[in-house]
């Protein structure tokens, strides 16, 4: 929640957040493991762990006011992030393909409870858009969510997501995402966006 704050305060300022995200970094009191902007936590354990401690505070009169922040800071997050999409093509999603790489909540998982993938892939889908996903472990998962997947379409390879898409969302960080070759987004897509 706090790198995604820094990094929508270095949008709003033309700042590079990697470089930011490096700087900081360079504590060894900081360390790197963790710190990455993206579309906020999700999960089975670290959502339901922050309300019940804010649900805590608010039963002893003990308010949490960091984890309040946090957690209203996490679920922004994916608001901001749909808007970044809604504005590029002038809230008219309609008949657009999205392509998705990653639905799981986080690498080397299949789990896409509170995932930020689904929040975004619903709202993509309530805005007409085709939505083509691609995750190495979540497609089954992902099939089970109610008004979400039975509306998707799922493809077995990453390549495969892009062919025809006018933009590309990635949500989940996943090794094999990190070195793309960029001329196939050139190549298979209509519009090699990325979000």
């Amino acid at each position: 929640s706090f790198m995604n704050e820094i990094a929508n305060l270095c949008e709003a300022y033309n700042a590079d957040i990697d470089e930011v995200r490096r700087g900081m970094c360079a504590d060894r009191r900081i360390g790197n493991q963790f710190l990455y902007p993206g579309l906020g936590y999700g999960g089975s354990c670290f959502p339901k762990d922050v309300l019940a401690c804010i649900a805590m505070g608010e039963t002893s009169n003990t308010p949490v006011e960091l984890l309040t922040s946090v957690h209203e800071v996490n679920q922004k997050q994916r608001q901001a992030f749909i808007a970044k999409i809604d504005n590029y093509f002038q809230k008219s999603l309609t008949g657009k393909r999205i392509a998705i790489w990653g639905i799981a909540f986080k690498p080397g998982t299949d789990d896409i409870r509170e995932a930020p993938s689904i929040t975004l892939m619903k709202h993509l889908l309530d805005h007409g858009a085709q939505v083509v996903a691609y995750d190495p472990v979540a497609h089954e998962p992902c099939r089970k969510v109610p008004g979400v997947g039975e509306r998707v379409l799922f493809v077995h390879d990453a390549l495969n997501a892009l062919a025809d898409a006018d933009a590309l969302v990635i949500c989940t960080d996943w090794d094999e995402f990190r070195h793309p070759e960029f001329d196939d987004f050139k190549r298979l897509m209509k519009h090699p966006v990325i979000f």
